[in-house]
């Protein structure tokens, strides 16, 4: 018998099984649209970061343009959650898509009109994150209409594998093109890009959702998700863990042009390379969640991830060597994705569909609604301690948070247990036993 077609199946098993939410049309023509664009979203980031850095050399400015465009997401993510469960997020989406493709244009039009000065770019970076406090609630939320509950887990994983294949490829370019060309045509790459992002959105089949007139007044139903989020101490414990990574750690990119030009002298191209590493470890970790086909460990996942981001952000604070600290910063991203990637998917597994756009504003608030402060904090104490020690630390607090989150495990995995009861994605037999390293198996964690 020739064995080569048993060979292959195991790999081919494991293709489609990474792949899976790929077989729906919508979400291929979301995937291939966003793949275009967020390489053009990367570009615009690396390319903010260093013309204020060109701009001010400041710390705490670069530290101030990471609060200016986040904080608006802490504050405006509750009322983009609630628009979520009370419009089409289809439409919502391509109205934000829309709104940050001429946002980029405005940028792209200053700078290479040389009338750019600090005073726009906070303007603009402010508006840019209110735009992302109603996109990410919708967008998160659209997820599950476009796959179905059955493929949402793939599909959010696959989501986070473009975001950070994009990283790889966005902060590479733009530093090509920052140190030839100038920071202007990096906007305008970014505001073209949004073309493929839009063409794609509408061109899907949405079927229509049944209408749902909530009761009560927008504020009720706002503080409806966050009643929520306090009684169910799973989604309660993810979050927290979130916001405390987001406000330590996650901050180390707005310090990223310090690294790369006063402490390894690589300049924008380095910076590039930089910021490309955080996004091949991303990849890595997307891509692991998405070969999983159960949340089997998950729970697990998401306190060992945030102590190995820690450990990863503290040996790149001490590295000074550029190539060593490249290596060091892929286990960074791979910890950093692996921990945000396994949050979401066990929130959206956990949460009704009539609550996923208010909850995942409390996720979106944690996640980049917690990282202004920690810009702030992290380019004021950079300013006094200088940026290494100000990593240091802050990876330090990553390890503590998510050993914390360890010890509370097996209370994490009861409360997961019922949850997912109540959503139909684990059998309600008493006698069934919670799996030990995580939540209990859904019934599609088989091969489709």
């Amino acid at each position: 018998m020739d064995p080569t077609p048993l060979a292959k199946n195991p790999a081919e098993s494991r293709w489609k099984t990474t792949f899976r939410a790929l077989k729906h049309r919508n979400f291929q023509l979301f995937f291939s649209g966003q793949l275009v664009s967020l390489i053009g979203t990367w570009m615009q980031v690396i390319a903010e970061s260093w013309l204020v850095y060109r701009l001010t050399g400041s710390a705490v400015l670069l530290g101030s343009i990471g609060f200016a465009s986040q904080i608006p997401v802490f504050l405006f993510a509750p009322l983009g959650g609630m628009a979520a469960d009370r419009v089409s997020r289809h439409r919502l989406v391509i109205a934000t898509q829309a709104s940050a493709m001429t946002l980029a244009m405005i940028y792209a039009t200053l700078i290479l009109t040389n009338r750019i000065t600090i005073h726009e770019i906070f303007v603009l970076a402010a508006l840019l994150g209110v735009v992302n406090a109603f996109d990410i609630p919708a967008r998160q939320a659209f997820m599950v209409e476009m796959v179905g509950r059955e493929d949402l887990m793939n599909a959010i994983a696959l989501n986070s594998s473009m975001f950070n294949g994009a990283r790889i490829v966005g902060p590479a370019v733009a530093g090509v093109l920052i140190a030839r060309i100038g920071e202007g045509w990096c906007f305008f790459a970014n505001g073209v890009s949004y073309a493929a992002v839009i063409a794609g959105l509408l061109m899907m089949r949405i079927p229509k959702r049944a209408e749902r007139r909530p009761l009560g007044s927008p504020t009720a139903h706002i503080i409806e998700g966050f009643r929520f989020v306090r009684k169910n101490t799973p989604i309660r414990d993810i979050l927290l863990l979130l916001g405390v990574i987001s406000l330590v750690a996650m901050p180390y990119a707005v310090l990223m042009p310090i690294f790369a030009d006063r402490i390894l002298h690589g300049g924008a191209r380095g910076l590039g390379l930089l910021m490309g590493a955080t996004g091949i470890g991303a990849l890595l970790g997307a891509l692991t969640v998405a070969a999983k086909s159960g949340l089997r460990g998950l729970g697990k996942f998401v306190g060992i991830a945030a102590a190995g981001f820690g450990v990863s952000l503290v040996a790149f604070s001490q590295s000074r060597n550029f190539w060593l600290s490249f290596a060091f910063l892929i286990p960074v991203g791979y910890g950093m994705m692996l921990e945000t990637t396994s949050s979401n998917t066990l929130i959206q597994a956990m949460v009704p569909d009539e609550l996923r756009g208010r909850v995942l504003a409390v996720y979106t608030m944690m996640f980049m609604g917690m990282a202004p402060l920690g810009s702030l904090f992290a380019g004021i104490i950079a300013h006094h301690l200088g940026a290494p020690l100000t990593l240091a630390i802050g990876g330090t607090a990553a390890v503590v948070a998510g050993s914390i989150f360890l010890t509370r495990l097996a209370e994490f995995r009861t409360g997961a247990r019922q949850l997912l009861i109540a959503q139909g994605l684990a059998g309600g037999n008493p006698a069934q036993e919670i799996i030990p390293d995580g939540a209990v198996t859904p019934p599609f964690s088989g091969e489709d």
